[in-house]
């Protein structure tokens, strides 16, 4: 299986995505009896990813709480390429995928230190209202001053 270079498609007007990265180690308690990764790991490496991004753009789940909103996953694909090894060090990298619906559309890339890409896949989460449950037809504010950021270049300046 070969990976595709992008999960979700982007209109030529969409800007690029908004990354994130953190390097990891894998620790003992998340292997198996052979010292490679539990498959069942890998979402939480897609969700540390996910937190790095969200401090990023003002999507984070207290961002959420004090908003009154909720962004549960909605979809969660993931394609295992190469194992990841007891103590091995990889890079984490979370992409914003543009989208003008009410959802995150994230891309994750679990990449090893020889720069080959171990694992990657996606998550879609949907807002919702906190109260009630219901899913939030239009984007909410939250995600609307992170699109204006977000158009205005401000995830993309050099730091």
């Amino acid at each position: 299986m070969r990976k595709k270079k992008t999960y979700f498609k982007c209109t030529e007007k969409a800007p690029r995505p908004v990354v994130a990265e953190l390097k990891r180690r894998v620790h003992f308690s998340e292997v198996d009896p052979l010292g490679i990764v539990w498959h069942g790991r890998y979402p939480a490496y897609f969700e540390e990813g996910y937190e790095e991004l969200a401090r990023l753009c003002g999507l984070s789940y207290r961002d959420f709480y004090e908003a009154g909103l909720r962004a549960p996953v909605a979809g969660l694909h993931i394609d295992y390429f190469k194992p990841l090894r007891l103590a091995e060090e990889f890079t984490i990298r979370a992409a914003l995928i543009w989208d003008e619906a009410s959802r995150l559309n994230i891309e994750y890339s679990l990449i090893k230190d020889d720069g080959t890409v171990a694992t990657s896949g996606y998550t879609v989460q949907v807002f919702t209202d906190a109260e009630s449950g219901e899913v939030c037809l239009v984007s909410p504010g939250l995600l609307g001053k992170c699109r204006e950021r977000w158009q205005a270049g401000e995830f993309h300046r050099k730091k």
